[in-house]
Parts: C-alpha cells; sequence; structure tokens
C-alpha cells in the first residue's frame, strides 16, 4: 500500500508546476542540489568538525565538508566559513552566542522596517529577549535613516550592529554601516540572507570588506538547499584572532549537535553551480525583471515602499487599492500566484493583517521567465487584487498554469 505522505509529495510538486513562485525568499534548486540532499549522507553522524570528530566513520564526510568550505570561501573571498548552521536563524543565534554575552547591547532594522526576526525583534524572540536590543527604522521615504542609526548607535554603544535585511527593496550602504560600526567599536554583521545571489552574480555589493562577520541562507537567490553559512572576514579576524573559533565553538557544542551531512554536501554543489557564468547571468536577471514588475505595477497604479527596487523583491502598500495584504494574498493564491502578506513601514494595522504583500522574482526567473512575462504577470496580480469575481481568479490561475507549463521547472 503506497505511503500517503508520497501522494501528498506529488501533489505539492504538481502545485509547484503549476503556479507562479513568488515569495522572495522561496526559489527552485538544482536536480544535482535535490539528489544530495536525498542522498545516503543522511545516515551519518559527524559531530565536531573535519578531522576533530567524536565518532569514526567520517573519511568522506570530512572531505565533502573542506570542500563546501572551500568553494564558499573562494566565491565570497572570505578567510574562514562555518557550514554546519541549519538554517539562518541558528546561524544568526550562533554568532551572538559566541560574540556577546547575555544583556549586550545589539542593534538591527525594525521588523516593521524590513528587517528579520532574528535581528533583535522585542520580547518575542531570542535576540530581543537575552539581549539589550535597539531597533532602526527606515525614513518616511521607505530607505533606511543611516543617520537615526548613527545617533542611537552614539547613544547605546552597542556591542554589535546587523545591517540586514528581509522586506527591503533597496541597496545597502556597507560603507556607511562601517563608518557606524568602528565610530563606536561594534562588530558589524552582515546578514545577505536575501541577497548573497546577487552579491556573487556582482548585482549587489559585497560586505565582505566592510563587515566583521557575514551570515547567510543558502537557499534563496543562491538556489542551494535550506542551509545556512557563518563567515568571517579578514576585518573581523583583525579585530579579534579568535573570532572565528569563537563562532565554531557556538555551532558545535553549542547550539547544534552533529551537523546534517545530506545539506552540506548539497551546499558544496550549489556554490559550483554558483561559480559559473550562467549563474552571474541569472543574478543579474533577477534585478532586471524585479525591476521591470515594479514599474509595470506602478504604471497599473500600485504604491511601492520606496518607490520601486534594487534587488529581487517588491513591497506593495494595498491601501491605495482599497484592501489588506491578507485578503490580497488569499486572492492571488486562488488564481495561482503565490505571494506572502507583509507588514510596511509605519503599518497601521497588525501583523496577521498588514497593509502589505511581498513578491520577487528569484523562482521566476529560474524558470527563464523575462521582461514579456513581468508584464504579464503585474496585469494579473493587478486584475486579481481589484477583482471580486471568483471567476476571474480561476480565469487567470488557468492562464497562470498554460504560462508555467511554458516555463518549466529547472
Amino acid at each position: 500500500m503506497a505511503d500517503k505522505i508520497f501522494e501528498l509529495i506529488k501533489k505539492e510538486e504538481t502545485r509547484q508546476r503549476d503556479t507562479l513562485m513568488m515569495i522572495p525568499s522561496e526559489n527552485y534548486s538544482s536536480k544535482e542540489v535535490r539528489a544530495a540532499m536525498g542522498s545516503f549522507l543522511a545516515h551519518k553522524y559527524s559531530e565536531g568538525y573535519p578531522g576533530r570528530r567524536y565518532y569514526q566513520g567520517n573519511k568522506y564526510l570530512d572531505q565533502i565538508e573542506n570542500l563546501a568550505i572551500e568553494r564558499a570561501k573562494k566565491l565570497f573571498k572570505v578567510p574562514h566559513v562555518n557550514v554546519q548552521p541549519y538554517s539562518g536563524s541558528p546561524a544568526n543565534a550562533a554568532v551572538y552566542m559566541g560574540l556577546l554575552e547575555p544583556g549586550d547591547t545589539i542593534m538591527g532594522l525594525a521588523l516593521a522596517s524590513g528587517g528579520h526576526l532574528t535581528h533583535g525583534h522585542p520580547k518575542i524572540t531570542f535576540s530581543g529577549k537575552y539581549f539589550n536590543s535597539v531597533q532602526y527604522g527606515v525614513k518616511k521615504d521607505g530607505f533606511i535613516d543611516y543617520d537615526e542609526l548613527a545617533k542611537l548607535a552614539k547613544k547605546h554603544r552597542p556591542k554589535l550592529i546587523v545591517a540586514g535585511t528581509t522586506a527591503y527593496p533597496r541597496i545597502l550602504d556597507w560603507k556607511r554601516f562601517s563608518e557606524i560600526a568602528d565610530s563606536v567599536g561594534a562588530i558589524l554583521m552582515a546578514d545577505i540572507s536575501h541577497i548573497a545571489g546577487l552579491i556573487v552574480a556582482g548585482s549587489h555589493p559585497s560586505p565582505v570588506p566592510y563587515a566583521h562577520v557575514v551570515t547567510t541562507t543558502t537557499h534563496k537567490t543562491l538556489r542551494g538547499p535550506r542551509g545556512a553559512l557563518i563567515m568571517v572576514t579578514k576585518k573581523g579576524l583583525k579585530k579579534d584572532p579568535d573570532m572565528a573559533k569563537k563562532i565554531d565553538r557556538a555551532v558545535f557544542p553549542g547550539l547544534q549537535g552533529g551537523p546534517h551531512n545530506q545539506q552540506t554536501a548539497a551546499i558544496a554543489v550549489s556554490l559550483r553551480q554558483a561559480q559559473g557564468r550562467e549563474f552571474k547571468k541569472y543574478g543579474k536577471k533577477i534585478v532586471e525583471n524585479a525591476k521591470v514588475l515594479a514599474s509595470e505595477l506602478m504604471r497599473n497604479g500600485f504604491d511601492l515602499v520606496s518607490g520601486g527596487t534594487d534587488n529581487h523583491l517588491l513591497l506593495i502598500d494595498l491601501r491605495s487599492k482599497g484592501t489588506l495584504g491578507k485578503p490580497a494574498a488569499i486572492a492571488l493564491e486562488e488564481a495561482g500566484i503565490i505571494v506572502n502578506y507583509n507588514a510596511i513601514p509605519n503599518d497601521p494595522n497588525p501583523p496577521m493583517n498588514p497593509s502589505g504583500i511581498r513578491i520577487g522574482t528569484p523562482a521566476l526567473t529560474s524558470r527563464g521567465m523575462g521582461a514579456t512575462e513581468m508584464k504579464k504577470i503585474a496585469g494579473w496580480i493587478n486584475e486579481t487584487v481589484t477583482s471580486q469575481s471568483l471567476s476571474t481568479r480561476k480565469k487567470i490561475a488557468q492562464e497562470v498554469k498554460k504560462l508555467c507549463q511554458k516555463f518549466p521547472i529547472p
């Protein structure tokens, strides 16, 4: 008798094939990455680090992890990489655990301004509960307020500043972040989880010359498995020669047991794929598609936070369209367009029914879609959001399915 789980997996595969994946933190990995994730490596425990394991039988696992490390070091031009974090949140937690003491002051972009929960969101997250969290924000135009950030840093003297975002559509000024952090002696941690692939492609500047520590997930614009990297830069080692050792000890044994070896191998595969010319073209195309999509949506009367985008995502304030994020996201899903509802800066509405939606182009670009398709999709989004008709949503869903058939998942 067939297991119900495999039936559900097949249905999810069909759903992904027949709809537009437009949540900016989602993407498609290659079949080689998926093969590594489903391999025999999942059977093995490898507590410790290459050459320093607590279990026997890790001869090949050591080679795999070393390959992943060397590929990441080469790709991002850093002297030290830890490839073991299970995902982005544990990676950020390891940096805090390794370099800070409970009660130390950290600064990060507020969630409502496009930051991440792990960047010090107060009360409900470990980063806001165990550390003294000071949050900076964006100006009325939607851009990060670096002047406010500098004033807050001078006033609160944080031990660590997080430069990173999860719903911010603009280029980050690493140099300005660095100047502010250096002025108060703070560690600068750059969380590039959303833009790692854009950095590799040259579509966004790299924080490596400016930050002490860089964290990233590996599955978003990097197109790898669900995993993470922690990188220590030359600047970081100059500030503290033991910085890499402290972070490694925080990952293991501080926060984790054995690494997920299948994930490490899949990360290594994706890092090699990211070294090629095609990946650089891909990274540039993501941004081109996002700009076309932004322009077309604004032409249709949508209000985009900051007035556009420089990267892979758009944050849309839907109040001018007479609706809010959650009902719009539900309607769009019925039309075969998958987005997430999202708070906007200074949002007067609650997080579970905010004023905006967040959309992105990484997965559409992975399928080979371009400017023509972005214009068509913008029209469908407009028609879905402005129409109250279920029949309209069903009609668009059929058109979406036909488009998806022309651009199969790679």
